[in-house]
């Protein structure tokens, strides 16, 4: 039976290609309304296969997908592509038009609204993408990054209600995955979008991610709390991922060096604050 509460549900999903590959069995996987969920994996665990299959770009050959407590099959397309955005990794393969203000309106035209809140849903999009004052430039003068974002911003002008994103950090210079991280994590909190980030990038997780789901070999190892998951030393190392870099090095330090730390923390400022309750307070430098 569906839950009331959950965005995306799927059931028993299993799927393979017509030359035999299996690139999903037996996965479930849920989306708790306004959750921003990472869909963790490894390159070939079947991440980008689940993203079509719960977009209904891909049938599945066993299981169930509902949106909203709805089967997926029922929902007609139209519908469907105002409530569900996918955002794929590669922004060659959403963009068109010639200039950023004509690729994030063709899919508020194409729902027959008028000039007016066409031009409104562009500007709203752009500005929430921190894009603005891209939009007149031509999509061929964009960088990579900036590519990225009206690929989304092209998505978001749908006003759909779920975003699900396939790598979208992949390819940015820090700086860029920052920003990327941050324009998400505004989109979740501040405008109840449900967020589907798939990654391999797990150091990015702790700062955005809700729930952590861990894809292997077209199956679910896991799901639940960010914490939960990111402290598995084993189950990561079994889906042939690592640890966040600082939770690391403090694991090391517990463990190897006898360095008497609560827990595992997974940013810089847990960690900090971690190291801050156990450093003598004689030995910190004071300020002058």
């Amino acid at each position: 039976m569906a839950d009331p509460g959950f965005a995306v549900e799927a059931e028993g999903l299993s799927f393979s290609y017509t030359d035999g590959t299996r690139a999903l069995h037996g996965v479930d996987f849920c989306l708790r309304k306004g959750e921003f969920t990472a869909l963790l994996a490894s390159n070939g665990s079947g991440k980008t296969t689940l993203i079509k299959v719960l977009g209904g770009l891909a049938k599945p050959q066993k299981g169930t997908v509902r949106i909203f407590g709805q089967k997926l099959g029922r929902i007609p397309r139209l519908k469907l592509y105002q409530t569900l955005g996918i955002v794929f990794q590669n922004p060659s393969d959403q963009l068109f038009a010639a200039t950023v203000g004509e690729d994030v309106a063709f899919g508020p035209r194409n729902l027959g609204l008028d000039p007016d809140t066409v031009d409104l849903r562009v500007s709203e999009a752009l500005e929430a993408l921190s894009a603005l004052h891209l939009r007149e430039r031509a999509i061929h003068h964009l960088s990579f990054g900036e590519q990225k974002r009206v690929a989304i911003a092209g998505v978001l002008a749908m006003n759909p209600s779920v975003l699900i994103l396939d790598e979208p950090t992949a390819g940015l210079d820090p700086s860029g995955e920052e920003l990327m991280v941050r324009l998400l994590q505004r989109l979740n909190r501040n405008g109840g979008l449900s967020i589907v980030f798939a990654t391999h990038s797990i150091d990015l997780l702790p700062l955005c991610a809700d729930t952590v789901c861990v894809l292997n070999l077209g199956t679910v190892l896991c799901q639940g709390s960010a914490r939960d998951v990111l402290c598995n030393h084993e189950m990561l190392k079994l889906a042939g991922l690592r640890l966040p870099y600082v939770t690391s090095l403090l694991m090391e330090m517990k463990d190897l060096d006898g360095v008497p730390i609560e827990g595992l923390p997974l940013t810089v400022k847990e960690a900090r604050e971690r190291l801050l309750e156990i450093i003598p307070p004689e030995i910190l430098f004071k300020k002058a």
